[in-house]
């Protein structure tokens, strides 16, 4: 089966920040998490894949077409919601749908009006009137309403209630149903991610530090605890984001390490959120 997203080398300098040579592959009807702390690269990946920033180096390909000599192809069978909303205060739903539309040849003026019920939007409501859940409806009634089949979403659960967030997720899963289409999520919330993604891409300042199946990525490293007595010169080496206090360490390795541990040392496996934790610490390495 073709894939929805190929990412191969991409590099992007700015003056205090670059993405260096950052690959993954999202399989069509995937769902893949993008996952970082806060400046790590994930809204600049974003960007260079819409071609609103301009690659240093590398190639994008979403449904095999190249990113930037098939753009308008391209950005026809792809949605975007972002984390705040760029339609004018002023306009009314109705009015969206009458400005947005000439931008798809494939836009579907019953589908637009069934999700503004379906997500109990009124038509007569200005933007301005919604609330943070509603507006994320909005974005999603537009973007899912021209038949796109990669759905590229950017922090969109960010200050979201619980309710909302539950409600979202389930739009997606919806959304990815039929097999055919795909979700490209970035988000700090690593439990939304826990409940969809079936694979994750992890980056770290601007590089990629995993990436494959979620499964793997909690299989793929181990939370190491231990009295500082058993952190031997052989262990310290293989810790990812080492913590010593007066009584003890903490760290991560990767599971392939854990043969010879010293006596004393306990594992666990980590949940999403302490990997993140630990690769963020200074001296995290990379493969």
């Amino acid at each position: 089966m073709e894939n929805a997203l190929e990412v191969r080398g991409l590099c992007k300098d700015y003056k205090d920040f670059s993405l260096r040579s950052v690959s993954f592959t999202l399989p069509a009807g995937g769902v893949m998490g993008f996952v970082g702390q806060n400046g790590a690269g994930k809204t600049t990946t974003i960007r260079c894949i819409l071609n609103m920033a301009v690659r240093s180096g590398g190639e994008i390909k979403v449904f095999g077409l190249d990113n930037i000599r098939d753009e308008l192809a391209v950005k026809e069978d792809v949605a975007v919601v972002f984390d705040e909303i760029f339609f004018v205060d002023t306009w009314r739903l109705k009015d969206v749908e009458a400005i947005i539309k000439g931008f798809y040849s494939n836009w579907d003026s019953g589908l637009y009006n069934d999700y503004l019920r379906k997500f109990e939007l009124p038509s007569e409501k200005r933007v301005k009137e919604l609330s943070r859940g509603m507006k994320m409806k909005l974005m999603l009634a537009v973007a899912l309403s021209h038949g796109a089949k990669l759905l590229i979403l950017d922090e969109p659960t960010s200050g979201l209630d619980p309710v909302a967030r539950d409600e979202l997720l389930e739009i997606l899963r919806e959304y990815v149903a039929d097999g055919e289409k795909s979700v490209f999520f970035s988000t700090h919330i690593t439990s939304d991610l826990e409940r969809i993604a079936d694979s994750v891409t992890l980056i770290d300042n601007g590089r990629i530090f995993y990436t494959g199946t979620k499964d793997g990525l909690l299989e793929h490293f181990l939370i190491v605890k231990g009295a500082k007595e058993a952190l031997t010169g052989e262990l310290k080496r293989k810790i990812i984001g080492l913590s010593i206090t007066s009584v003890g360490f903490n760290g991560m390795i990767r599971a392939a390490d854990k043969e010879g541990l010293p006596g004393g040392v306990t594992v666990e496996h980590p949940a999403i959120d302490e990997i993140l934790v630990h690769i963020s610490k200074e001296g995290a390495a990379y493969e």
